[in-house]
């Protein structure tokens, strides 16, 4: 029995409100004054994973708060380390994925006189925090971690804050006292208020589809964030209408699925009168929703928890609502007065044409066995044995330019939220703290991450956290030498007094990435041939321990700056 005199300190109440609010994981990187914090949070039953660097641990959180719906937690020191973790709070908030920073910061008694690491944290996150709150007394804690964790996730999700200051840390509190709080604040979390959508909106939007000569559902990250694969494939199934999901947004519905018109995209968004978009913005990802890549007299409909969202694009129609509510109500709008395509429909039948003409011409191109490895072939054995696993699917992980752009056709999504890439932000250097994220939030899914040797450069020490928390994460590397391959420069370029330096754009050659993880104990595969390559997934399938495949690539397979050339 608790003694009404023990004490316990602001670490410890901070650590028991996280998990009284239900959180289960923390990603982080310990050190002042935050250490006392993420062991108090391992005694309370919450995972701790601890990273090399606060850049890929924020991308873990950012990640596990949209692959669980709940907020992912990222502990930083103060200073530097909270300015390092504002990379995952950046893409929390570019992704609308809930997440919360949680740093240290000096002693509020020498704010302002140069302390230790003294930063006004609090200012530097304002850009990508929904809310951000100062501890300034051990009492408030309680209350204070409840807020973000509800803020984080309340209308648009995105990142919170909460700075907890040296001194406060130290504090101490009566463990009843402490109890009586966390309680007091757990009961007072506000209840989801979700407005209802007019029905006669929702009527409006039913009719349109109805009335539309080729419509088209468009699905994203959003709609998967909201858990609404259900809802969207009784609509495409009772409907006929074909469907277009945005990269993450693959998996929603299997991109197998007879109207799936991923494949002949080109046709699909160009030539449909009526579009569906549901959890997915008019940004640059879907060509704003503007011509030429669309129709001039297109006719939107759009679905977004955000109202500013609608109001920036003016859609059609417009639907404030959660995606997986509002398609559900458009789906019993529809079933009291059903509609149905038809294969034979012209619009599906050129869908369908489209869709078999493109996925015979990619077939064709990946059937041949380059070696040198170009992207396609070591792409193509991914992907079968991505698909020979079975169900429950693999996480799969991309990032790079060329890597990721050729696995977005090649590689295929059969189970909802099973794609991790760049995302809205196009953001480098994510690819370790996702594959932890993926691995902590889906235990029993195999991670396989299919990342240039760019990407996997920016974190790669994380193979060691990885080895340490025995995760099951294969990462295959594809080894091209460089960004976006070697040296690539015209002789013309080749001048000035530095022209001897390696290319601004080139690594040294072959690196042995896979020798990395060996030091600290995983498995490492070099790869040049397909036999080769097959034989390392197979093993590395079947071990589901931590792993580097080190495929090397042409350097001269690929193209600069991807598919964005034009922007470069």
């Amino acid at each position: 029995m608790t003694s009404p005199s023990a004490q316990i300190d602001a670490a410890h109440l901070a650590a028991k409100t996280l998990a009284a609010a239900g959180i289960t994981a923390i990603f982080g990187v310990v050190g002042i004054p935050v250490t006392s914090l993420a062991t108090r949070a391992v005694a309370a039953g919450i995972r701790f994973l601890a990273f090399h660097n606060e850049q890929a641990a924020g991308y873990a959180a950012s990640a596990y708060g949209y692959l669980t719906a709940t907020p992912g937690i990222l502990l930083t020191v103060s200073g530097p380390g909270s300015v390092h973790g504002l990379a995952g709070l950046s893409n929390s908030a570019i992704n609308c994925w809930p997440m919360i920073m949680i740093s240290g910061s000096c002693d509020q008694r020498d704010f302002g006189r140069g302390d230790f690491q003294e930063l006004d944290q609090v200012s530097v996150v304002a850009p990508f925090s929904k809310v951000s709150v100062r501890v300034r007394d051990v009492k408030e804690i309680p209350g204070a971690v409840v807020r973000v964790l509800e803020a984080a996730v309340e209308g648009r999700p995105g990142g919170c804050y909460l700075d907890l200051p040296a001194d406060v840390l130290h504090q101490t509190i009566g463990e009843h006292e402490a109890k009586e709080m966390i309680s007091q604040a757990l009961k007072l979390r506000g209840k989801d208020e979700e407005g209802v959508v007019e029905k006669g909106r929702i009527e409006e939007a039913a009719r349109a589809l109805r009335r539309a000569e080729r419509p088209l559902v468009v699905f994203g990250k959003g709609a998967a964030f909201a858990r609404a694969e259900d809802e969207l494939r009784e609509l495409v199934e009772r409907t006929g209408i074909p469907f277009l999901a945005t990269p993450m947004g693959k998996g929603l519905i299997s991109d197998g699925h007879e109207l799936a018109a991923t494949a002949a995209r080109s046709l699909a968004i160009g030539k449909c009168d009526v579009a569906l978009v549901v959890g997915a913005r008019l940004n640059w990802l879907l060509h704003f929703g503007e011509p030429p890549k669309w129709g001039k007299d297109v006719k939107f409909i759009l679905v977004d928890v955000s109202e500013e969202e609608i109001e920036l694009r003016k859609p059609f129609i417009g639907l404030v609502g959660d995606a997986k509510k509002v398609v559900g109500l458009i789906n019993r709008e529809i079933e009291d007065d059903p509609f149905c395509l038809g294969r034979s429909h012209p619009w599906v039948d050129a869908i369908s044409k489209k869709t078999k003409d493109n996925v015979s011409k990619m077939e064709a191109q990946l059937a041949k066995d380059v070696v040198p490895f170009n992207f396609f072939t070591p792409m193509r054995i991914i992907r079968d044995a991505i698909l020979g696993v079975g169900s429950p699917a693999p996480v799969l992980v991309s990032e790079g330019a060329n890597t990721m752009d050729v696995g977005r056709a090649v590689l295929l999504q059969t189970e909802p939220r099973t794609r991790l890439d760049a995302g809205t932000w196009g953001t480098m250097g994510l690819g370790l703290g996702y594959c932890i994220a993926a691995a902590v939030a889906y235990p029993d899914r195999l991670v396989v991450a299919v990342e240039g040797d760019s990407g996997f450069g920016f974190s790669a020490m994380e193979v060691e956290t990885l080895v340490r928390y025995q995760l099951p994460v294969i990462v295959i590397v594809f080894n091209n030498g460089g960004v976006y391959g070697g040296d690539r420069r015209s002789p013309e370029e080749i001048t000035g007094p530095h022209k001897d330096d390696p290319a601004p754009t080139s690594f040294v050659p072959e690196a042995g990435y896979h020798i990395l993880i060996e030091a600290f104990g995983g498995k490492g595969y070099l790869v040049r041939d397909p036999e080769e390559l097959k034989s390392a997934l197979s093993e590395s399938f079947s071990a589901r321990k931590p792993a580097v495949i080190n495929v090397i690539i042409d350097p001269y397979a690929g193209s600069e700056s991807g598919r964005l050339q034009h922007k470069n």
